[in-house]
Formats: structure tokens, sequence, C-alpha cells
């Protein structure tokens, strides 16, 4: 009980703060003069990084859009890392696609590359290299382009038009400071496309995608905001963060060794300039938005889940040395202690609770009212989380504008403390026994692509 209420009691400080950084977001961005960044001639050049392995379903819908963005001076380069499906084939057909003959004159540092490919008429690059995994294929991207600014994403990703606009913000009003940034990520499924940006914005049927959606939302909307108003942001989503190119080729790029390279990286590069004695922020926006495919089924998202909570440790354990010490200032004080107490020990007490209070209630070595207190903590606090979450979502952004839709993810907030949270606490534990036998494969996902609007008339 004391671990529920220490772990229940920091996603509410995070929520105040959260609630507080967005309000003061809104009013912010009411009064931003319309166009004012497409009239900017002097914005940073952004080169948008895919790394793709065997993305056929879904990878020109994600370049389609990619390449409709609102924004002056970006190119996007597709990494395809040893793709065993027609990925290439289809980047090639889809954009025609000329091969480059001569050799390029810097030597990247990842996996052999076969050809490279450049559109014609776009700024679209396509590298083709042996497998060495998403940080390899990363680094390719982030080392092959000139641009100021990278932008990572996954393949199975789709970013709004303005988002890269509004994600580019930091860097225009604090260019000298900041490194990174990050955006929101959404869940794709249930939601129709037409040309690569969302057109009718609806939840999916799927009970499993519903539960994943307020779970994004709390984590999105209430918790990476909070923690970046703390200073305290040491996860950039792989589906949508901006970095400053040089930076992050200082300390080597991605690392290869790791499953959750995203977090690996920002924590490496929280250490690197605190070290270097270098002013910077690492910041979270809530507004720029990236549309993603999730698990249908619940053995592709436990194996995500598992090797989330798997890079959550192994992360944990390289840069152990920086937990608690007070030369790493609010990373090593607050942002490192917080993901190894909540995030990850938590996650193994909680499961631990839902086994064994129940177990003690039902062979009457557990006091009732123990047992009450127990479930308004695991039930209520998680569940006014999530509502205040998706009130939140409501009250500002408006993704989900259908009343019928915000009904039901306010009943799967509810829901969720009794079936979706405890699932996610045991897998945790498996993940945790996985990671003890060194298992750092990533598992298969399945794609099922982006849902195009269909005609009425048919």
């Amino acid at each position: 009980m004391a671990y529920f209420l220490v772990i229940n009691g920091t996603y509410l400080t995070l929520t105040v703060f959260a609630i507080t950084h967005i309000r003061q977001r809104t009013e912010l961005e009411s009064y931003e003069p319309a166009g004012i960044l497409q009239s900017n001639q002097f914005l940073p050049g952004i080169a948008i990084v895919v790394p793709a392995y065997n993305e056929e379903k879904v990878i020109v819908d994600s370049v389609t859009s990619l390449l409709s963005l609102e924004y002056p001076f970006y190119e996007v380069i597709v990494v395809n890392d040893g793709s065993t499906d027609g990925t290439v084939g289809r980047l090639v057909s889809e954009f025609e696609l000329e091969r480059i003959d001569a050799d390029y004159p810097v030597e990247l540092p990842c996996e052999p590359v076969d050809r490279i490919y450049r559109a014609p008429d776009t700024d679209l690059v396509l590298i083709d290299k042996a497998n060495g995994g998403k940080a390899d294929a990363l680094n390719a991207g982030l080392f092959f382009t000139q641009k100021p600014l990278f932008c990572a994403i996954d393949a199975d990703s789709l970013i709004e038009r303005g988002a890269l606009q509004a994600i580019v913000e930091p860097f225009l009003t604090k260019p000298t400071a900041t490194v990174a940034t990050g955006g929101t990520v959404r869940i794709a499924n249930g939601v129709s496309f037409e040309k690569g940006a969302p057109a009718d914005v609806a939840l999916s049927r799927s009970r499993l995608v519903r539960f994943q959606a307020v779970e994004y939302l709390r984590a999105f909307f209430l918790g990476r905001t909070g923690l970046s108003r703390i200073r305290s942001l040491i996860i950039i989503s792989g589906a949508f963060g901006l970095f400053d190119a040089e930076t992050v080729r200082e300390i080597g790029g991605y690392d290869t060794d790791s499953i959750t390279e995203d977090m690996e990286l920002v924590v490496r590069l929280h250490r690197h300039l605190i070290d270097a004695d270098q002013e910077y922020e690492v910041t979270f926006l809530p507004h720029p938005v990236v549309w993603t495919e999730v698990p249908e089924s619940l053995s592709v998202l436990s194996r995500q889940r598992r090797r989330w909570f798997r890079g959550l440790l192994d992360t944990l354990v390289k840069h152990r040395d920086a937990i608690g010490r007070p030369s790493y200032g609010l990373v090593g004080l607050v942002a490192l202690p917080l993901f190894v107490f909540v995030e990850g020990i938590g996650r193994l007490v909680e499961a631990l609770g839902y086994v064994l209070v129940p177990l003690l209630f039902v062979i009457g070595a557990l006091d009732v009212w123990f047992f009450i207190a127990f479930l308004f903590v695991s039930v209520g606090l998680g569940a006014i989380l999530s509502t205040v979450a998706i009130f939140g979502e409501v009250l500002t952004y408006r993704r989900y504008d259908d009343p019928k839709d915000v009904a039901v993810l306010l009943g799967y907030a509810l829901l969720e403390s009794f079936s979706y949270r405890p699932w996610r606490a045991l897998v945790s534990c498996q993940a945790t026994f996985e990671y003890l036998l060194g298992d750092k494969s990533w598992g298969k996902m399945t794609r099922t692509g982006f849902e195009e609007p269909t005609d009425s008339s048919d």
C-alpha cells in the first residue's frame, strides 16, 4: 500500500505540472500569428530519418505523408534495413527513384550500404543497406544528412502536416540551448487517412487498442509533459523526435547494442552535456502529433511491451552510475530514480500486489478495510489520472471530438484497472526474467496498413 501511494502520488504531482504547462502552451499557441513559420526563410533544415524493415504495407503511405508536410526546408531519408519483403521495390516504383552510381563521400558508420537512390523531383533519399537493427539504420541516416536537425520517426507512422513546424519551435526560441524535442504519439488504428493525412479520427473497435488509447493519452498528455516541465525528460519516443544532428554525432549516434535506443540516446545526451558543463534543454511539446499503428493482438502487444521493459532495465543498468548523483542535477536526483522506483521496481511491486492482496483476502489473512483501501488506490487513482488526461485532451487539442468516443475512453479508463493494468504488470515480471536471461530480441510486429476513407456511395 505504501508503495502504491508513492507511485500514484508521483503521478499526481506530474499531472499538476502537466496541466499547468499545457494551459500555458494553449494560451501561447492561441496568440501565434498564422503563417509566421511558413514565411520564415531562416528556419533550420531538417532531415527526417525513417528506418524501415519489412514495411511494404505502410511505407508508401508514410513517405507520401512526409513529402506533404508544411515545412519549407527538409528532406526525407528512408533507410531500408535489409528488408526481405517488397519495401524497396514499392518505394522505387511509387516515387520513381533513381540509383546514385557515384560513391558517397562520407563513410557511414553502419552495416554495409548496398545502394543509394534519390528521387528526381523531391527531396527523397533511399539508403538500402544490410540488416543491422533500428539503431544502425538511424545512424546511417544521421551521418548521411547535412541538415542541422534530424527527425527520427518510425516507418509505420504518419506526421500531421503542421507538426514539423510546431516541434521545431524550441530550436527557434532557444537555438543555442535546445538539443532535442519530442512530440505526441497518437494511435492510428481506427483512423482513416487520405493522401497521408488523417481524414476521420475515431476510436478503433478493438478493445485492446482502446486500452492503449487511454494509456497513450495518460503517458504523453500527462507523464511526459510533467517530466518536461520539471526538466527531467529522459525519453523521447522513437516514433517522433527532433534532435540537433551535430550533438548526437558527437556522442557517436545511437547505441546499436540497445533495444530501446530512443531512451538510451536521450539519457546519454543528458550525461554528455552535463559533463561538458553546457547549458541545454530537452523538451516535450504536446501539440505536434504523429499517428502510429499499435498491436491489435495480445501476443504482439506482449512482445512489444516486454521489449520496452527490458530496454528500460537495460538503460538504467548501463547508466546506473548516474543514479542519485548530485553532479547530474535533476537527471541524477529525480529522473533516473523516478524511473527506477516507479517505472521499474514499481511495476514489479504492483504485480505482486495484484497477486498477493486478493489471495490473502480470500484466505482471511487480510483485513477487509485494508483490502478496500487497496482497491481504492489501485483502481480509483488510476481511473482519476486517466480521466484527467481524457478531459484534458477534449478541452485542448480535441483529436477525439465525437462524444461517443470520449464516453468509451472514460469507460475504458475505469476498466483498465481491473484488466489491462494487472496484465501489463505481469508482463513486466516476465520481461524482467527475460532480461536476466540475456534476451535482447525485438519480436515481430504485424502491420495491417493505414485505412483509407470509404466512399459513402458504395
